[in-house]
């Protein structure tokens, strides 16, 4: 990987890991549906101008329904649901158990798409979810915390995995600026409804603003057009390795500015997780070694 595109991959991990931050500070004052609304709504004015000088205005009204449904599965759904954990989980939690989303992409290929499966690829899949359940009893043992907030997080995480694998059935031809703001921009539009019966009874503090608009311009538009930078310079295999490093740096935003502190089993869970995405997408491969004779 080139150094640009390294330093690349090193911002867009702070910025989405910072994107647990924001909606651990924001959530509580905007309400759920609310804070989802203005973040894609937001997201998507700032990509429109991204749009126009990639000349793809047109695949917003050719690929219409595929964005509606993108925007469906890979934001309104998945970011309320974040937002929900997020009044009760920490952002450091929030962060690791995100970063099944790759599992959950791999098993509903294997199931939907038929995509293979290998003794590795399930190894890391048990590994992954050993690392979930670490985390979920560390959390709710002797705690008020319910599996809730857990299996929230987690709903979310498949429905990314959902998204995934719709584009990558589904979506032919479609610029990928233009996919990622259409699907913004519908689902401002489904969330809108819902949102007027969200509204926060006070005015958010400034805080709660600025941790809003930097979900909306940081962690949606800019990160979206990172990761498709990535993309298009080193390809998706590559791309995708964000989501190993997106962890550490919610960990880092956490402790370093909510005081968050994290325990030996979260952090044993965070590191299963982690390797069972690894090896249920690839990443790390276990390869048999013949022995030669001489």
């Amino acid at each position: 990987m080139q150094l640009s595109s390294l330093v690349a991959l090193f911002i867009l991990a702070a910025i989405w890991g910072a994107s647990f931050l924001f909606m651990r500070i924001s959530a509580p004052e905007f309400g759920v549906i609310t804070l989802v609304f203005i973040r894609a709504l937001l997201a998507g004015i700032v990509l429109i101008p991204f749009v126009i000088a990639a000349k793809a205005t047109k695949d917003l009204k050719q690929h219409w329904k595929a964005m509606a449904i993108v925007g469906l599965f890979n934001t309104a759904i998945p970011f309320a649901l974040f937002n929900y954990s997020s009044l009760h989980l920490q952002a450091g939690v929030n962060a690791i158990l995100n970063g099944t989303a790759p599992m959950f992409a791999a098993l509903i290929a294997f199931i939907w798409l038929k995509d293979k499966l290998n003794i590795i690829a399930i190894c890391g899949l048990v590994l992954g979810f050993a690392g979930v359940i670490a985390i979920s009893y560390d959390k709710t043992h002797g705690s008020t915390i319910s599996a809730i907030p857990i299996l929230a997080a987690l709903a979310a995480t498949f429905c990314y995995g959902v998204a995934a694998n719709y584009i990558k059935k589904s979506v032919i031809g479609c610029n990928p600026i233009a996919l990622a703001t259409g699907s913004q921009i519908f689902a401002a539009l489904v969330l809108f409804p819902p949102m007027l019966f969200d509204i926060p009874p006070e005015v958010p503090s400034n805080l709660a603003w600025f941790s809003a608009l930097g979900l909306s311009i940081f962690g949606t538009g800019i990160a979206y057009l990172l990761y498709f930078y990535l993309i298009g310079k080193e390809g998706a295999s590559k791309a995708i390795t964000v989501a190993y490093l997106v962890p550490l740096f919610g960990i880092i935003w956490g402790v370093l500015f909510l005081k968050e502190s994290l325990s030996i089993s979260v952090l044993l869970g965070g590191v299963l997780i982690l390797l069972g995405v690894m090896l249920t997408t690839g990443v790390v491969s276990i390869k048999r070694k013949k022995l030669a004779t001489q």
